[in-house]
């Protein structure tokens, strides 16, 4: 949230939109009714103790604008959400150096990084680099190239993607790793984002957003969750510092959504010589069922991990960009925009099997086709091999 937007409402909170002199704000700071003050203090012949008293008033103003600024950076800094606070000018040059390549599909192996970007090239050139003003790198190139996440939604220039990781800004949590055991994980967080254009109401006051009439819209006028969409304004009497830290319900959607929380990154065993002795020891019976399990987790070191609810019904997407005259793309990038990113998957990237095997156990599965005739039957199959009935 801006800072000086915010010391602007709590000046203007604390002023109350009195007149000239600042005779409403002394009334509200004092405690006392402006009429029921000595005449002296209003005798022009004394300017000096009206002036002192204004000094006063100022340097109260500032001590609690500056206390609200602390508290809320404070907050912000608890909740890891640093990305919130203003981008301060970085004034760095773009590096000629090797740049690293923006992933444009998920990770599944290993490697995988939680909160990585989905970067998709956008020619949208209404939207202004998520940097803003003072960060972004081309702010003064019309022509520079852009990517769109398609999981938070947000626009950045190619040469600005350095500068994004700097601020740490992640984009919403995919799953979580299997080695984490703090009490956060149980449930998942809101994923808040600055928007410089937003539809629909505040969820705190309930009006509308205002929309600029100038083509590229430079101010932040809301902050809104990639998870359950809910949006507030850009201000401190709209966007409290309690929903930092509150949990996220994953808005209207949430029956069908698969929580990060039950998306589980293994660790990778560590091969060692106690491990290899305790293998020897163990019965044929447990060899067979240790081996089954890696060749189900073969290749993919996440596992599912659902928590059963007759409320939940978990959807799993499967898209062919190539059907439909190449209109899978807009609906592919619809659904990871919607649902975990991880629940939808690329048919042209690879093939509906490993998928299925993933999600065999999720109770109240239910299964989505997007695509001709082929594809339907592509995954039709491939649930017959395994005698899945979702």
């Amino acid at each position: 949230m801006n800072p000086a937007s915010a010391a602007g409402e709590e000046k203007g909170a604390a002023g109350g939109g009195g007149g000239p002199g600042g005779s409403t704000c002394r009334g509200a700071e004092g405690g006392g009714d402006p009429r029921s003050a000595p005449a002296t203090a209003a005798d022009p012949e004394e300017p000096g103790l009206t002036g002192q008293k204004e000094d006063s008033l100022e340097e109260k103003l500032k001590s609690l604008t500056f206390r609200k600024q602390v508290s809320y950076r404070k907050a912000i800094s608890r909740s890891g959400l640093q990305h919130l606070t203003p981008v301060q000018n970085l004034n760095l040059s773009i590096s000629n150096g090797p740049v690293k390549e923006p992933r444009m599909a998920l990770e599944w192996s290993e490697n995988a990084i939680n909160g990585e970007h989905l970067w998709l090239e956008t020619n949208v050139s209404g939207d202004l680099c998520y940097l803003g003003e003072e960060g972004c790198q081309v702010k003064f190139s019309k022509s520079a190239v852009r990517r769109k996440c398609a999981a938070c939604k947000i626009v950045v220039h190619n040469a600005c993607m350095e500068q994004l990781e700097k601020i740490n800004f992640r984009c919403k949590p995919t799953f979580r790793e299997g080695s984490s055991r703090s009490p956060r994980e149980n449930f998942v967080r809101h994923h808040w984002v600055h928007r410089r254009r937003q539809e629909g109401k505040c969820k705190q006051c309930g009006k509308g957003f205002q929309q600029k009439f100038s083509f590229h819209s430079k101010e932040i006028v809301a902050i809104s969750c990639s998870w359950c969409k809910q949006a507030f304004h850009n201000k401190v009497t709209c966007f409290l510092l309690q929903h930092i830290e509150e949990p996220c319900s994953l808005g209207a959607h949430a029956a069908v959504i698969v929580p990060p929380t039950w998306i589980i990154k293994v660790k990778k065993p560590q091969n060692s010589l106690k491990n290899s002795t305790r293998r020897k020891k163990r019965t044929s019976f447990k060899r067979k069922v240790s081996k089954r399990g890696n060749e189900e987790n073969k290749g993919r070191p996440f596992v599912i991990k659902p928590i059963s609810s007759p409320l939940m019904k978990p959807l799993l997407v499967f898209v062919n960009p190539k059907s439909g005259g190449n209109q899978g793309t807009k609906v592919l990038q619809m659904f990871m925009w919607y649902l975990n990113p991880r629940q939808v998957f690329d048919l042209s990237q690879e093939g509906p099997r490993d998928a299925l095997e993933l999600y065999r156990k999720m109770p109240n599965l239910r299964i989505l086709a997007c695509g001709g005739d082929g594809t339907v039957g592509w995954i039709l199959s491939i649930l017959d091999e395994l005698q899945l009935n979702p």
